[in-house]
């Protein structure tokens, strides 16, 4: 580990404040209000501005329901977990199931096989009709990649029982998935499916296309471990980042997404607020331009970018 990495108790002032999380919060619920009022209209002009502001709103909620996961866009549980939920209907994932999986995401980091979001991905036979849809998808800009990562990690119960095996955690995750169905039950009826189409559904699928690209910014095509059913010990956080990849945002953007671009310093420093960590002086190895990301990630296909890592291709994005 390069000598110049903060140890995490300097960082130890860099706590979250429940102005920052409340300015946070207000601004993504002020955006959507805004894009679901311009997707009423009849004009479609101002119906497509809003669907669009619908979809930038759905990408904050992501980064929202991220940082309450964390507890770290408040300072109180409590308040995370009110915002939480509420991050989590706007995101399509349960909040309580989102907890469970990611805080095993961060255990697991650089265990591909034990990651619960990196295990479909570990190496092995694909056949022919797998990989042309993942490279199809990917080349058309069909976000198939964000909608498998919410199935096969919040939504797939038979697999998430075998990771939490625990009765009270198995309780937790069918509650949570229970409740957020009957939320979205109470939508389509109130307002009926074509008009609920009308009102989200462009801007749910231009959100789950922009959160295709930074989903798989953060670990895909890393080099990572193989732990083959054997006893192996969590990297610490302190020791994520060469399994982790960050993006470089415009400011502006960076500031809108919480810093979510900084993946690297927020698995080094994760109990650090998204909002917050800007002021980690340290610039990790693994960061990469926005466009740059984009244009040379598109270039590959999905499976060589997804099944494969850079060790192997030499492909260094």
């Amino acid at each position: 580990m390069p000598s110049n990495v903060p140890n995490p108790s300097a960082l130890v002032h860099l706590r979250p404040t429940n102005a920052r999380g409340a300015l946070a919060a207000a601004l993504v619920t002020a955006s959507t209000c805004v894009g679901i009022a311009l997707s009423s209209s009849e004009w479609v002009p101002a119906w497509l501005m809003g669907q669009v502001l619908l979809g930038a709103a759905f990408v904050q909620w992501f980064v929202i329901l991220h940082e309450c996961g964390h507890e770290t866009l408040f300072v109180g549980r409590r308040m995370n977990a009110v915002v939480g939920e509420v991050a989590g209907v706007m995101s399509l994932i349960p909040f309580r199931t989102w907890r469970r999986v990611h805080g095993r995401h961060h255990k697991w980091t650089g265990w591909q096989d034990l990651d619960p979001t990196t295990e479909p991905l570990v190496p092995r036979t694909r056949g022919r009709a797998e990989r042309l849809l993942v490279n199809v998808c990917w080349r058309l800009w069909i976000p198939l990649f964000s909608i498998a990562y919410r199935l096969q990690n919040f939504w797939h119960l038979r697999r998430l029982d075998s990771i939490f095996p625990r009765a009270h955690d198995r309780a937790q995750i069918r509650a949570g998935s229970i409740a957020l169905l009957g939320v979205y039950t109470a939508i389509v009826i109130g307002l009926g499916p074509f008009e609920t189409l009308r009102l989200f559904g462009l801007g749910l699928v231009l959100s789950l296309v922009a959160q295709d690209l930074l989903l798989l910014s953060q670990h895909t095509h890393m080099p990572q471990g193989v732990s083959h059913g054997e006893a192996v010990r969590p990297y610490p956080s302190i020791e994520q980042a060469p399994f982790t990849r960050s993006l470089k945002m415009p400011r502006v953007l960076a500031a809108l997404m919480l810093n979510f671009d900084a993946h690297e310093l927020h698995h080094m420093y994760p109990f650090v607020p998204g909002y917050l960590l800007h002021r980690v002086p340290y610039d990790p190895p693994n960061a990469i331009g926005l466009w740059q990301w984009i244009a040379g990630a598109k270039r590959q296909k999905a499976e060589v970018l997804l099944f494969e890592n850079r060790l192997g291709t030499g492909l260094d994005l």
